[in-house]
């Protein structure tokens, strides 16, 4: 009678770790791959399928053209780490471990950042105990390799890449981390933070023997040829075109030599390395991304994968903002230049659109429309449970996103997609900034871990996607109603405590 009564309990409390919601019904068992690429600070006008006319990316245009292209989709937050939380874990900023970048703190030169806990389930970890293979490539940014953060620690069976965001400002490193070990490529590395305020500057005085972004793809693509007849998850996310922009002299040369005449080089004075073609470097640097997507696209086709295997590419928050010097921005990017953020206001490090508005598209052969678009409000924690429901894996409690596969599907006239409850963002860098979304309703909150905080803000972006006229006195009921909401779905978080003002 114990013994039988214990088994009850065993089995009724391995069941609260994962349940199976009713919305994954029609979508589970399907088995596919998953190949996941994140671009890192590619701004949401910077591909040609989202109005770019400048940049070149052939291939991730392709991708558009086979899949559905989301035009409302939104980071977990506005910079690198927290980013990533919000998408592995599936918990939106309110609820996230890590709610803005920061290092560990180990001492070392390349410390890693703050890590995720143990307990924390990510991505990899579900889909691990549905049978699939996993594997990461490219910036991790949430836990260095000794501690609970390590991806090999939260269910990637193989990762290589940069375990350290700061590692990653230099695409000459002197090592990239192989699963808990470093391979070490480079032995005269290239920092990625140099000034050079007089002179000639030459692009390759900042190169070195081996480009990391390539040899981050070759292992990816092995993972592919090793885990061919699947199930498998790909996780790539590359670094670029976050600075420093030195990427190879091929793509730099395919960019016209005028458009950088009027500035000139740029000396490394807002930070990162000098280039002499900054403009042209910056294209190329997101035109060799578009290769390496294509090299991805490519071999799914050489192992006839193309069919069972769901692509998803977006990005880790908007394109690179402006700095001190207003020549260039951030690493000598110009976002103006090439218009990219299609119109939006802000940057990286914004909670408004054109930090977080991010290009997202989706190809799943049979399953998408060709050539469509979905202009429905999406972001970062839905990927978990719609990635769960591709696999026919269980979800975790305490998810915040809503599948998507009725908007990937193209099923919401006969199944409509439903959001349980608003979008929130509670940023804790660039001195502190809140947001919560509900359909076109947005409401923003700046300054609010300093003294002086402002006072809500609320738009229509239906009607001013460029977020220019302030509504909060016009509407008080929606702006209390967002408020509350976010007031009612945030945890206090130890780490990064937070005293709302009224």
């Amino acid at each position: 009678m114990k013994a039988a009564l214990f088994l009850k309990l065993f089995l009724l409390s391995s069941l609260t770790l994962f349940h199976t919601k009713s919305s994954a019904t029609d979508a589970a068992q399907t088995g596919s791959n998953i190949v996941f690429i994140l671009a890192d600070d590619l701004g949401w006008g910077e591909l040609g399928c989202y109005g770019q006319k400048k940049i070149k990316t052939p291939h991730i245009d392709r991708l558009a053209r086979e899949g559905v292209r989301f035009l409302r989709h939104y980071t977990g937050a506005p910079v690198c780490a927290p980013a990533r939380c919000v998408l592995m874990t599936g918990r939106h900023l309110g609820h996230a471990e890590i709610r803005n970048n920061g290092d560990s703190g180990n001492g070392r030169p390349f410390p890693g950042q703050w890590p995720i806990s143990a307990k924390a389930i990510t991505i990899a970890e579900a889909l691990k105990k549905k049978g699939y293979a996993t594997g990461g490539f490219g910036k991790w940014g949430l836990g260095p390799t000794d501690t609970s953060g390590s991806p090999i620690r939260q269910g990637f069976d193989r990762f290589y890449g940069y375990n350290c965001q700061r590692n990653a400002h230099s695409f000459f490193p002197p090592f990239l981390d192989d699963d808990e070990g470093i391979d070490v490529i480079n032995s005269n590395p290239i920092r990625g933070h140099l000034r050079k305020p007089e002179g000639d500057i030459l692009a390759d005085d900042y190169r070195a023997k081996t480009y990391a972004p390539d040899r981050i793809l070759e292992e990816a693509l092995k993972f592919i040829d090793s885990h061919r007849k699947g199930p498998f998850f790909l996780y790539c996310p590359f670094v670029e075109p976050h600075v420093a922009m030195h990427p190879p002299a091929e793509w730099v040369d395919r960019y016209p030599k005028e458009w950088d005449v009027e500035k000139g080089p740029y000396r490394g004075q807002n930070g990162y390395l000098p280039h002499p073609r900054p403009r042209a470097g910056y294209a190329a640097m997101i035109s060799d991304l578009d290769e390496h997507v294509g090299a991805i696209l490519k071999r799914l086709e050489e192992h006839d994968l193309v069919e069972n295997t769901i692509v998803v590419f977006t990005s880790d928050n908007g394109t690179t903002h402006r700095s001190r010097d207003p020549k260039f921005g951030v690493g000598g990017v110009d976002a103006d230049f090439f218009n990219s953020t299609a119109g939006l206001r802000g940057f990286k490090g914004s909670v408004y659109e054109g930090g977080m508005r991010v290009p997202c598209i989706v190809r799943w052969p049979g399953m998408t429309r060709p050539g469509t678009t979905d202009n429905t409000p999406s972001y970062f924690p839905d990927w978990f449970p719609s990635l769960c429901d591709v696999a026919g894996a269980p979800h975790p409690d305490g998810l915040d996103g809503d599948s998507l596969l009725p908007l990937i599907r193209n099923t919401a006239k006969l199944k409509p997609f439903l959001r349980r409850k608003p979008m929130i963002w509670e940023f804790h860098g660039y001195r502190g900034q809140l947001a919560v979304m509900d359909g076109k309703w947005k409401a923003v909150r700046q300054k609010v871990r300093t003294k002086k905080p402002e006072p809500w803000e609320l738009y229509d972006l239906d009607q001013d996607p460029a977020e220019a006229t302030d509504l909060a006195q016009r509407h008080p009921a929606v702006l209390r109603r967002l408020r509350n909401a976010f007031l009612a779905d945030r945890t206090v978080s130890a780490r990064y405590p937070l005293k709302l003002p009224e």
